[in-house]
């Protein structure tokens, strides 16, 4: 089954940074597109950014534009979530996840479920 491990959570102020990573198993040659998932405290899952190896298209949530950025390093298949101007709506736990069954970056955020790792916590407060 597919792996994924996430780290780089903490416990930062509003308007700090984080730098959240993922490492994929194996496989991860073949997805064809990756996304960071936050679930907020009694909340659903939701997705947050999403990458194609693909194309390199993108697509982040609309709160969270302009504050957070994905990438993915092609030699270690790691994908990695930098966060700027944290805000305390941000708080959750984040995952990651891959997957060849979907091709669209905005299909990926918008999906239901999936394999997830163990994820890693942020917290936003004062």
């Amino acid at each position: 089954q597919p792996r994924f491990v996430e780290s780089g959570g903490g416990l930062v102020q509003p308007g700090g940074s984080l730098r959240l990573s993922c490492a994929t198993d194996g496989y991860s040659m073949d997805y064809y597109t990756y996304g960071w998932f936050q679930q907020a405290p009694g909340k659903y899952y939701e997705g947050v950014a999403c990458i194609s190896s693909l194309d390199g298209s993108t697509y982040y949530r609309d709160s969270v534009k302009g504050r957070f950025t994905i990438s993915r390093d092609n030699a270690t298949n790691t994908i990695f979530l930098q966060m700027t101007g944290l805000k305390p709506e941000d708080t959750g736990i984040y995952y990651c996840t891959a997957t060849r069954r979907i091709s669209s970056v905005y299909d990926l955020c918008h999906a239901s479920g999936g394999y997830w790792g163990q994820g890693t916590q942020v917290t936003v407060s004062s």
